[in-house]
């Protein structure tokens, strides 16, 4: 068995996990809003609470992978994530906000702390492949929230679904235990934690200009990629008067395709040796496919509609693995997570301003069609960026 094998079924694993986690309670929004009392929109409030918190943590990873070791974060952030689903299943406001909050101080270390694990046991030839295989731990997550949760909630209600997440976590903090001796090999116990540990990642972000232009290609690419998860079907039922389920399965078709996209472009990056390239073509397409699916109209055939669909979301939902691939291509030696949580400071920055725009613009009486177009053209513009410039070597 090849040695990296382990390594990236764990990390895989606990990527899956942490991200059914932060979905779990927009899952079961509809059965918990009664019980706690407050609209179901509310749930983006939760969900704007997860990734704010993710964001901060994210930047003190760099440091807790030094001192802790990569593994073990990674172990902590599943037992975070565990506490905080335990929180939020009290239906409490004020605990299922500290829920919130254990949830994304989980979320944000475990990508860098995963990139830090990858970046020494992957092939450097099959980086990119490798890392978009990880990721695809993601809408992994998503679906099988999406897919075994109303089962549980069916059954036993929605506490002991959340409870049931916060089980799995705790369990897989466990399993990956025996990886620990030789994934955390490196660590340093006696490494310091303090204000430098988040001035380092900040300091990167402005110091490395290629690191500038990749960091805000991953904030518009992710603001895209959030709108399309989050606004898609309330534009087909909305301004196409689909029913529910038709445009439910709109969205399905995208996120199977951001599945597919991110193995796909992880190994074209990888076979082409231009990750770059790979990524600058992902965001001209996610944005010229978005401006296709802002034209809908009821006289586009549907297959027609799926098939933009399927493109929209290969690229605007695939490009997460090869842009963390080259984070950690061009980091400085042993810096691979702080640079990781440096970039998805700027990245989750995406995820939490690109809804409240589309919203916005709603709000003032922009259709979603129009307000979808507005988001796919900055990708569109980074993408063509992206193309153009020209790339550093690794260091």
């Amino acid at each position: 068995m090849h040695a990296w094998l382990p390594p990236v079924a764990a990390t895989l694993a606990i990527q899956t996990l942490m991200s059914m986690s932060t979905v779990t309670l927009p899952v079961l929004a509809p059965a918990a809003a009664r019980e706690v009392g407050v609209p179901v929109a509310h749930v983006g409030l939760y969900v704007a609470v997860i990734y704010g918190t993710g964001m901060v943590c994210g930047l003190i990873s760099g440091a807790l992978v030094r001192r802790l070791g990569a593994l073990r974060l990674s172990q902590l952030c599943l037992l975070s994530a565990a506490a905080g689903l335990c929180l939020s299943a009290t239906a409490r406001l004020p605990l299922m906000v500290c829920g919130a909050m254990l949830i994304g101080a989980g979320y944000g270390p475990v990508t860098p702390a995963s990139s830090h694990i990858l970046s020494r046991t992957a092939p450097a030839r099959h980086l990119s492949s490798i890392f978009s295989l990880k990721q695809t731990g993601v809408p992994l997550g998503g679906a099988l929230a999406g897919a075994l949760l109303p089962w549980v909630v069916l059954s036993a209600g929605w506490r002991t679904a959340a409870l049931a997440v916060a089980f799995a976590c705790t369990v897989l903090a466990l399993l990956v235990q025996p990886l620990r001796a030789s994934l955390d090999a490196d660590r340093s116990a006696g490494a310091a934690i303090g204000f430098g540990s988040v001035r380092e990642p900040l300091r990167m972000i402005v110091a490395n200009r290629a690191g500038r232009a990749l960091a805000l290609g991953s904030f518009v690419f992710a603001s895209l990629q959030l709108c399309l998860v989050t606004y898609l079907v309330a534009y087909f039922t909305h301004d196409l008067d689909f029913t529910l389920l038709q445009a439910g399965l709109m969205l399905a078709v995208a996120q199977g395709a951001g599945v597919v996209g991110r193995l796909a472009a992880g190994a074209l990056a990888d076979r082409i040796g231009r990750p770059r390239l790979v990524l600058g073509a992902m965001g001209c397409l996610m944005g010229a496919f978005g401006v296709a699916a802002a034209m809908f109209t009821g006289a586009w055939p549907q297959a027609a509609m799926l098939a933009v669909c399927a493109a929209f979301g290969a690229s605007a939902i695939g490009w997460n693995g090869v842009y963390l691939a080259e984070v950690a291509r061009q980091a400085p030696p042993g810096a691979v997570s702080a640079a990781t949580g440096s970039a998805l400071f700027v990245t989750y920055f995406g995820v939490l301003t690109g809804p409240p725009a589309f919203a916005l613009m709603i709000g003032v009486g922009l259709s979603y069609g129009t307000a979808l177009a507005a988001m796919a053209l900055p990708a569109l513009a980074c993408g063509l960026y992206l193309v153009r410039v020209r790339p550093e070597p690794p260091r």
